[in-house]
């Protein structure tokens, strides 16, 4: 089951190393303004972004298997039907602990795989958002 408990996001928001699958370079994207703000409030980021460079000041990596610095989690910006493949090679990892699929993104399979595999899941949700309430202005 997908988390939504409050305590349990800002679990996974207490962990500061992001691989963003899907980081855009054109700043009116959520794929490159959710990311950015994060990177502002502490975030180590390692974009993954085949058609780039490099991305927030950061060299950007063709795929998340590319990705040679630890990861705590995976951010997925891209369309529903490419998480699977963004699953299966998060499992090849031993360092991931989340995966968080950013909003208007869903996978209900791909999700009780990676939870089966003992990684927590978040879907459908904003990170900038879920931060700014439950981190930076927490209520209650």
């Amino acid at each position: 089951m997908p988390t939504e408990d409050a305590d349990e996001l800002r679990r996974i928001l207490g962990y500061d190393r992001v691989a963003v699958v899907g980081a855009s370079t054109s700043y009116e994207k959520a794929a490159h303004i959710v990311p950015a703000y994060l990177q502002r409030h502490g975030y180590e980021l390692r974009p993954v972004n085949p058609n780039a460079d490099e991305i927030f000041g950061e060299c950007a990596f063709d795929s998340l298997a590319d990705v040679t610095e630890p990861v705590d989690v995976v951010e997925i910006f891209r369309p529903s039907e490419d998480v699977p493949e963004i699953i299966a090679q998060t499992l090849a990892r031993e360092d991931v602990k989340a995966i968080w699929m950013q909003s208007g993104i869903q996978n209900d399979e791909a999700a009780l795989e990676a939870e089966t595999a003992g990684l927590d899941v978040v879907q459908d949700r904003c990170m900038k958002v879920e931060h700014g309430q439950l981190i930076r202005n927490p209520i209650g």
